[in-house]
C-alpha cells in the first residue's frame, strides 16, 4: 500500500507557478457552479421548472465525486503533469457542450462531462504538496486551494454578470476557452513527476479501500468534510431560489455578486494551511466549525432581511474552507506516497457529501421554505461536530 514518493527539488514549484496551479484548480472547481445564479434563466430558457433546472446542481456534483473516485488516484500511477492538462482539456469540451445547448437533454451532457473530467483540480492539489519541501507545504496547499476556493465562489458573480451581458451560455463558452490556455500554460510550466513505483488500475483502486481501511483518520476527516460540505450544499442549492423569489426578486449578477463575500472565505484557506504547519489544524478545526453553527442562526433570520443573508454567507465559506484545509493537512501527512489515492477517498466523499446536501436542500426548499433550509444546515451543522469529536479521539490515542 505504501509507495515511494517522487523526489523534486523544493525550488521546482515557484510562487508564479503555484499561483497558476491555483488559477487552475479555480476555474476547475468553479465550472461545476456556474449553474447556482443561472437556475431561473435556464429554466426560462430551456422550458423546464426552476425544480428540474436545480437538479443540475445535484447532477454536477455527483459527475464531480465520479470523477473523483476514477480519475483522480491516476496521478499516483500516471505522469501527473499530462494528467492534469488532459483531463482540463476534456472538461473545456463539457463546457462547449453546455455552452452551445438547445436542450435539457444536452445541458445535462454537458454538465456531466465537465464534472467528471474538471477533477483535474484535485490532481494538482495533491502535486502542490509532494513537490514542495515538508515543512511548507501546507503552504502550498493553502496557497492552491485559496485559487480552489477562490473559483467556487467567483464562478457564482462571474456566471451571473456574464448573463445579463450575453445571455446564460456565455459563461459556459468563455470558460471552455480559458480552460484550453490554462491546459496548455500548465503543460510548459509544471515539472513532469510521477511516482515511480509502477501500479495498475486495478491496484490503484483496490487500495483505495485499503488506504481507507488502514488510516482511521482518513475516515473521521472524510466524514467530516461529507457533513460539512453537505451542510453548505444546502445554502448553495436554495439561495437562488430565495433571492429570485418575491421576497427580494434579485437579477442573475445581483445573486452571483452575493457570492463576492465568499472571497474571505477563500483567503482562509491560506491562513488555515500556515496554521497547520504550525500544528493548530484541530483548533482551527473546532473554531470553524463554530462558525459554521453561528451561519445558520444568522441565516434564520434573512427570511426578510439581505444583510443577515450576506452575513451569514461571509461566515460560513470562511467555516467551510478552514475545515477543509484542517482535513487535508491531516491527511496528507499520513502516507505521502500515496497523497493523490488518499485525496481521492477524502474528495470523494466530500462531494456525496455535497451532492447529498444539494438534494436536501432542494427538498428542505419544498417542503418547509426558508426556514426548512436552515434547519437542515443546522442539523447537519451538528451532526459535523460528532464527527470532529470522533477525530479528536483518534488523535488522541495516537
Amino acid at each position: 500500500m505504501h509507495s515511494t514518493q517522487t523526489i523534486v527539488p523544493a525550488t521546482t514549484l515557484t510562487t508564479p507557478v503555484l499561483l497558476l496551479m491555483a488559477v487552475a484548480t479555480g476555474l476547475c472547481a468553479g465550472s461545476n457552479y456556474f449553474n447556482q445564479p443561472l437556475l431561473h434563466s435556464i429554466a426560462v430558457a430551456l422550458d423546464v421548472s426552476d425544480a428540474t433546472a436545480a437538479l443540475t446542481v445535484t447532477v454536477s456534483q455527483l459527475a464531480y465525486a465520479l470523477g473523483l473516485l476514477l480519475f483522480v488516484p491516476l496521478g499516483d500511477m500516471l505522469e501527473r503533469r499530462s494528467l492534469a492538462s488532459g483531463l482540463m482539456l476534456l472538461a473545456a469540451a463539457g463546457l462547449f457542450i453546455s455552452g452551445y445547448a438547445g436542450s435539457f437533454a444536452m445541458l445535462v451532457a454537458g454538465t456531466v462531462m465537465t464534472g467528471l473530467f474538471s477533477v483535474a483540480a484535485q490532481t494538482l492539489v495533491p502535486m502542490a504538496a509532494t513537490l514542495s519541501e515538508p515543512q511548507r507545504s501546507g503552504r502550498a496547499v493553502g496557497l492552491v486551494m485559496s485559487g480552489l476556493l477562490s473559483g467556487i465562489l467567483l464562478a457564482r458573480s462571474a456566471a451571473g454578470l456574464l448573463s445579463d451581458l450575453g445571455g446564460w451560455h456565455t459563461v459556459y463558452r468563455a470558460a471552455g476557452c480559458l480552460m484550453v490556455l490554462l491546459a496548455l500554460a500548465l503543460w510548459h510550466a509544471l515539472p513532469a513527476s510521477r511516482n515511480p513505483v509502477a501500479l495498475r488500475y486495478g491496484q490503484v483502486l483496490r487500495s483505495l479501500v485499503a488506504l481507507a481501511a488502514h488510516h482511521p483518520r482518513l475516515r473521521s476527516r472524510t466524514l467530516l468534510g461529507a457533513l460539512t460540505f453537505a451542510s453548505v450544499s444546502v445554502l448553495l442549492s436554495s439561495t437562488t431560489l430565495l433571492l429570485s423569489g418575491p421576497g427580494f426578486a434579485l437579477g442573475d449578477s445581483q445573486i452571483g455578486l452575493v457570492g463576492l463575500l465568499g472571497v474571505a472565505g477563500a483567503m482562509m484557506a491560506s491562513v488555515a494551511g500556515r496554521l497547520n504547519d504550525r500544528g493548530w489544524g484541530l483548533a482551527t478545526s473546532a473554531g470553524c466549525l463554530l462558525l459554521l453553527l453561528v451561519s445558520w442562526g444568522a441565516l434564520r433570520l434573512g427570511l426578510a432581511s439581505l444583510p443577515w443573508i450576506l452575513l451569514g454567507t461571509l461566515l460560513i465559506d470562511i467555516a467551510l474552507a478552514g475545515i477543509h484545509i484542517s482535513n487535508q493537512g491531516v491527511i496528507y501527512q499520513l502516507d505521502p506516497g500515496a497523497r493523490s489515492r488518499i485525496n481521492a477517498v477524502y474528495m470523494t466523499g466530500y462531494f456525496a457529501g455535497a451532492a447529498t446536501g444539494s438534494a436536501l436542500g432542494s427538498l428542505a426548499w419544498r417542503l418547509g421554505g426558508w426556514n426548512g433550509v436552515c434547519v437542515a444546515g443546522a442539523v447537519l451543522a451538528l451532526t459535523s461536530a460528532a464527527a470532529l469529536r470522533y477525530d479528536y479521539e483518534l488523535a488522541r490515542k495516537r
